[in-house]
């Protein structure tokens, strides 16, 4: 069944509009997006581990290594506002096979890497296509799903987000201490080449693409203003910390560094919201910004921006208090942290039954309640806390979020018109990316210069780095706070899908 939308300025656009039942075959091509969503989470989660040996093989500074990771975001957040308009302009068998060919090829450059330059050209390759998978998964899952079982499918989503992070990091120590960093990328390619087979034949067209062209100043002020404010985030703490003359000028530089990014990513990111209201008034916008006129979708996307912020920034922390502080392994880590992850996967389907049954409410503030209750509890703990203590709070924690998450991305792309599930999606990635890095430096920073004045003023290593983190966690607590009341506030809306009126 399909809907027509003629706009003023562009080529009749045809609207696919879910039917009553999951087709076996529109259900196979989300199962094939949500396998590629996971190889792609998986590959990102398996590099942090990878750091430390990548700094001694190829012989590279912790700062240099440090870009790995940095590249990778910086596109993400260019690339994942460009997505709405790719998922318009193309089809989608085009996009999945683009997706998925860039993040092959990213792949395989980096398993034959013979250095650091073009290990970090992969790694820009591979975000390439990894920053177009999530929003194609989310606008196909929005598009064929009947509405009364979103909620059902979107907990599936969850899993994917959740078992890849678990994974990750135990199938990288496992394959650094015995074949080396390379198979990181060497047991993903294959996978990845099936996907990208599979996808080629069974992915089909969900309507057909505008026509309208390309605005490459949108792109540019794009790049500038989400490149721009995700790079000086990633600047904060980068500095010498010190107090040589080595570290004071580290420090200038870093601080210099962080102001002209964030004035410059704040000055394009306005040039490019203005480019796109005037654009969007002839449908010829890059990111169609009147997905903000349903307040449905402006709250949960406010919501899950907070959300990110605190969820991102505390899970950066506690490896880092489990290891300084706790003294225990980067394996038993992983253990810790498993559990949490594990029960926010498998919730995952049950989380979203409810959703469809019973709606966004008893899920959201019983998720905010409980996020936000472990986010305070955090901040008790101290060097003498049982690990097993850290491990319960996890796990809770993370089922707070999962109960969180998956009414948020239901809610929120379910009160747009189905032509505006693209851009919605790619505002959702985008709010995720630019919250999460933004929750990262803040905890990071803090956790580090209140550990640092601890240090000076006396205090023992540990106590130092349990005072930082303390300082990190209560942040993230705060941050949670209006959740609870945002919660009250986000509603399920109308399974009826919006059909648009023909000559609209």
């Amino acid at each position: 069944m399909t809907s027509t939308d003629t706009a003023p300025g562009t080529d009749s656009i045809r609207v696919h509009a879910p039917s009553a039942v999951l087709s076996r075959k529109d259900s196979r091509i989300i199962w094939l997006l949500l396998g590629a969503a996971f190889v792609a989470i998986l590959n990102e989660t398996t590099m942090g581990v990878a750091i430390p040996h990548l700094i001694g093989d190829l012989g590279i500074t912790a700062l240099a290594a440090q870009w790995l990771t940095t590249a990778f975001m910086l596109t993400m957040a260019v690339v994942i506002p460009i997505s709405g308009f790719l998922l318009q302009r193309f089809t989608t068998r085009a996009v999945f096979i683009a997706a998925m060919s860039l993040f092959s090829l990213g792949t395989l450059i980096a398993f034959l890497s013979p250095g650091f330059p073009l290990l970090l050209v992969a790694r820009v390759v591979q975000a390439s296509g990894t920053a177009i998978m999530m929003p194609l998964l989310m606008t196909t899952l929005m598009t064929l799903v009947p509405a009364h079982s979103r909620g059902r499918m979107m907990g599936r989503v969850s899993i994917v987000m959740s078992l890849a992070p678990a994974i990750g990091p135990t199938l990288s120590g496992v394959l650094l201490d015995s074949v080396g960093w390379r198979w990181i990328f060497g047991i993903i390619l294959p996978i990845a080449l099936v996907a990208l087979g599979v996808g080629a034949r069974w992915v089909h067209n969900l309507g057909e693409p505008t026509r309208a062209p390309i605005d490459v100043l949108s792109i540019i002020l794009s790049a500038f203003g989400f490149g721009g404010i995700v790079f000086g985030l990633s600047q904060i703490g980068a500095g010498g910390h010190g107090g040589g003359a080595a570290e004071a000028a580290a420090d200038a530089m870093s601080t210099a560094t962080l102001v002209i990014s964030l004035v410059v990513g704040a000055v394009a990111l306005g040039l490019f919201i203005w480019r796109q209201l005037l654009l969007q008034k002839n449908d010829r916008a890059l990111l169609d910004l009147r997905v903000f006129r349903s307040l449905n979708f402006s709250l949960a996307i406010a919501q899950m921006g907070l959300l990110s912020l605190a969820f991102f920034g505390a899970i950066t922390v506690v490896p880092l208090y489990l290891q300084s502080v706790l003294q225990i392994s980067a394996l038993e880590t992983g253990l810790i942290v498993l559990p949490g992850a594990l029960a926010m996967g498998f919730a995952g389907p049950f989380i979203g039954r409810i959703y469809d049954r019973w709606g966004t409410k008893l899920l959201l503030v019983t998720g905010s309640i409980v996020a936000s209750g472990m986010l305070w509890t955090f901040t008790t703990f101290n060097e003498f806390t049982p690990v097993w203590a850290v491990a319960v709070a996890q796990t809770a924690l993370s089922i707070g979020l999962a109960l969180s998450f998956t009414p948020l991305f239901t809610a929120s792309l379910a009160s747009l018109q189905p032509r505006l599930y693209s851009y919605g999606s790619a505002v959702l990635g985008t709010v995720q990316q630019v919250a999460g890095a933004a929750g990262i430096a803040l905890m990071f920073t803090i956790l580090s210069s209140v550990s640092a004045g601890a240090t000076a003023d006396g205090a023992t290593e540990l106590a130092a780095g349990a005072a930082g983190a303390q300082a990190a966690f209560t942040i993230a607590a705060i941050v949670s706070l209006p959740l609870i009341v945002g919660a009250f506030f986000i509603r399920k809306p109308a399974d009826q899908p919006f059909s648009a009126p023909v000559g609209h």
